[in-house]
């Protein structure tokens, strides 16, 4: 397991060959006070998705709340673009000096939140919102992480797909990921304005992605809070199980009626889990 006193010692180095590389990675703001808070938002998402949840939590804790570079307005970063953002976030809690810092994640999010923390215990708490440890391994059959490569016939159509085309897959994409109507047009708009290289590759590095096995050597308490629509509990609850075979000792709760979104299909559910949690 990598220790912080090991990420320290690099960030020297990291700052001098990147010239302050989380600025670059992403974009932070930082609302109230008390204990720190890393909340990562989902692909293609800005820190606007968790509006809400931090409206609420900012009044006890310190939350820092992240938009990655090639989303929003964030300007895109060259790639691997997965592993860039990750160092870069290790290299922001030193600076900031972010004493054991909880960290929330959703989807994406939630994915890099496990990623952190399973190479460190430097961590007070980690949930993460409707996540997994491989999405790869959910989406494809006899994955293996080396399988996945920026260059092949998938992204270099998406790379090549003209306006039109893109919005109607990004609107199709956005029905199935809430099933609040009014929240629909938001998830596509920000499908839309993300950087279309940033929106293939950076897929790629999610998909590329197999925590599987590291899972295992995580300290810090974890939360997870999923989904169970469109498939149902039982059919969800075995993908977590699996998923998450390695780990042991996680507490896990299903949001009831509600898709990916969780913040928009059921917001209080969400927002009480998570204060339970912390």
């Amino acid at each position: 397991m990598k220790t912080f006193k090991t990420i320290a010692a690099l960030v020297l180095l990291i700052l001098a060959s990147t010239g302050n590389a989380q600025d670059k990675a992403f974009k932070v703001s930082v609302i109230g006070q008390g204990e720190p808070i890393l909340l990562f938002p989902g692909f293609t998402c800005t820190e606007a998705v968790w509006t809400d949840v931090v409206q609420e939590l900012s009044k006890t804790n310190e939350c820092h709340v992240f938009t990655f570079a090639g989303f929003g307005e964030v300007p895109a970063i060259e790639k691997p673009w997965l592993s860039k953002i990750k160092e870069s976030i290790e290299v922001y809690i030193l600076k900031e000096k972010l004493h054991k810092p909880t960290l929330i994640g959703h989807s994406l999010g939630g994915a890099l939140a496990l990623w952190l923390a399973s190479e460190h215990d430097n961590y007070n708490k980690i949930i993460v919102v409707d996540a997994l440890p491989s999405t790869g391994a959910l989406m494809m059959p006899n994955f293996k992480s080396e399988y996945m490569v920026y260059d092949n016939p998938y992204n270099t159509q998406l790379l090549n797909m003209d306006k039109a085309n893109f919005e109607k897959m990004a609107d199709q994409m956005a029905q199935g990921m809430t099933l609040t109507e009014s929240k629909r047009a938001q998830i596509k708009n920000w499908i839309l304005q993300s950087d279309r290289e940033t929106y293939v590759y950076g897929y790629t590095d999610l998909l590329k992605l197999d925590l599987r096995d590291s899972i295992s050597s995580i300290k810090s308490p974890l939360t997870i809070l999923a989904a169970t629509e469109p498939y149902g509990e039982t059919t969800v609850k075995q993908t977590y199980q699996e998923q998450y075979k390695n780990l042991e000792g996680y507490t896990i709760k299903f949001a009831p009626k509600s898709a990916h979104f969780i913040m928009y299909d059921q917001p209080v559910w969400l927002l009480n889990e998570i204060k339970t949690a912390l």
